[in-house]
């Protein structure tokens, strides 16, 4: 490298391997500096506590939670409660056992989400079906809403807003917007099952924009209201597309379909967990300076204050499983970008507010690219005490400053569930539960009372920058609380919040733990 020459991503004249350690280099400088400043003013500066709720957990009498007036309850509870940090799962329009990590757009947002006191006059929903109160049931909500989203789009007159809208977004709408239309011309069925002599109509077509107008409206305003309270939105990136979403029908060339995504054995399924989303040929991203990459995050950024990126190690290498297979149990690691994607990321968007989901079998390489980068981990209560090889890292004096730590994630059983639990959920077995919990009960000092508070209390005084909750931790609530189940295929995503739960009671305890705790 030439004298004085500032090396910058992109720039030919500097030497690749040459570049990868200055980076590093910069990077550890940049993450010292930051480590530096927790030490200053108290050594007080980043500390926050959030909640994870997703907004279909939401209460409200139409069936599903949305972006309505729920939401901005919600919001104004955990100002109360002290929170700076609203998680929700990934927002796109759920495909496959309405899971939010199989979507039918990687851009898109699920018009589920639209509040149609919004939409709609109020005397058309007078008649309200008694929708169950915990629960969403998709069989019934998903057709009633629908008709009524169509009523919204028949009384829409586009303006120069939703113009403006449709031209902006043009390079993920269009081949959205006629994916759907097409979807539904079909009868729902995927994409390589279409019938060639069905077509789209223009109406159709401008009823899906309609829908993604009307959310990114409604997603924005509830974001800006979250702001005004101090409130960070953070957000989710599946790391992996569904088969049967817009993006691999519009880019069937970035994707291989020879073999599908999925894990080894781990603690949740002892033959793995066997995904089945198509893999990214990496080569012609690559080629491409990982284009589409960098539209996918610039919209996850537009969405979000902060994102987790899902399945982190998959970066580094991923599990890649024949096609012809029914369980992940024969697969093989396969080298991924590695740090090179994030360097184009990075170049094109500057620095990411990403934090890393790093569970699993995770290596020095992984590790590697996380703290190049400085994106924190992640670090999960409810394994720090039984077999899992991570457990140790997990335990709070342990802890590095730089990590999002949780009482457990969406896949996890909620705290009681998993406290009260007698094993066989997992690949835990009762044995291995009777250690796990004599283990728990020594290293909290605790009986088991409010066994969720307990943990609560315990990541509130780590030193941990960030500690998130899932509201179900919260409340106490147990196994029939549980959002997902890895590796089951149906019954999941469904539980809701009752309504006034979250009551000024419990966000006042978070508060008092706020305070105490400097969060």
């Amino acid at each position: 490298m030439a004298r004085g020459k500032t090396a910058e991503a992109g720039d030919p004249s500097v030497d690749g391997e040459e570049y990868g350690e200055t980076h590093i280099a910069f990077r550890k400088i940049v993450q010292l500096v930051s480590e530096f400043s927790h030490n200053c003013s108290g050594g007080i500066v980043n500390r926050a506590s959030g909640i994870l709720l997703h907004p279909t957990s939401l209460p409200g009498r139409y069936g599903i939670g949305d972006l309505g007036a729920e939401a901005y309850r919600f919001a104004d509870w955990l100002a109360a409660a002290g929170q700076r940090i609203w998680q929700v799962l990934p927002l796109g329009p759920t495909g496959y056992g309405e899971s939010p990590y199989q979507l039918f757009s990687a851009f898109a947002g699920n018009p589920l989400l639209l509040s149609l006191d919004q939409l709609v006059p109020a005397t058309q929903l007078e008649d309200v079906p008694a929708f169950a109160e915990d629960t969403v049931e998709f069989e019934r909500v998903i057709p009633w809403k629908t008709a009524l989203l169509h009523r919204a789009f028949d009384a829409f007159q586009p303006d120069g807003e939703f113009d403006a809208f449709c031209c902006d977004n043009a390079a993920w709408l269009d081949d959205y917007a006629r994916f759907m239309a097409l979807k539904e011309a079909n009868g729902g069925v995927e994409w390589s099952a279409w019938d060639p002599r069905f077509e789209a109509s223009p109406r159709d077509i401008a009823y899906h924009k309609f829908l993604q107008f009307e959310f990114f409206r409604q997603w924005h305003a509830l974001k800006r209201y979250c702001a005004g309270l101090g409130i960070r939105m953070m957000g989710d990136i599946p790391i992996y597309v569904a088969t049967d979403s817009a993006d691999v029908w519009a880019h069937t060339e970035l994707f291989r379909f020879d073999a599908v995504a999925g894990v080894p054995p781990d603690y949740f399924s002892a033959t793995g967990q066997l995904w089945g989303n198509p893999l990214y040929r990496w080569d012609l991203m690559a080629n491409d300076a990982y284009r589409w990459w960098i539209e996918r995050m610039r919209a996850a950024l537009a969405l979000f204050d902060l994102v987790r990126m899902d399945h982190f190690r998959g970066f580094e290498a991923f599990w890649e499983v024949p096609a012809s297979e029914t369980t992940a149990m024969h697969g093989q690691w396969v080298k991924g970008p590695g740090a090179e994607l994030f360097r184009a990321l990075e170049g094109a968007l500057g620095r990411l507010p990403l934090v890393a989901e790093n569970l699993g079998v995770i290596t020095p390489e992984v590790e590697a690219i996380r703290e190049e980068f400085g994106f924190p981990g992640m670090a999960i209560l409810q394994f720090a005490f039984g077999k899992d090889p991570q457990g140790p890292s997990f335990r709070p004096h342990n802890y590095p400053r730089h990590l999002v730590a949780y009482t457990g994630t969406h896949d996890n059983d909620t705290v009681m569930g998993w406290w009260h639990s007698a094993g066989g959920d997992s690949t835990r077995t009762p044995q291995d539960v009777q250690v796990e919990k004599a283990r728990t009960r020594a290293y909290l000092a605790t009986d088991g009372h409010e066994m969720n508070w307990v943990m609560i209390r315990g990541l509130m005084g780590s030193v941990a920058d960030t500690v998130l909750f899932p509201a179900q931790d919260v409340l106490g609530l147990g196994s029939e609380a549980r959002m997902n189940i890895p590796s089951v295929a149906s019954g999941n995503w469904r539980w809701r919040v009752k309504a006034g739960a979250l009551n000024g009671e419990l966000a006042g305890r978070l508060k008092k733990m706020v305070n105490m705790y400097d969060r």
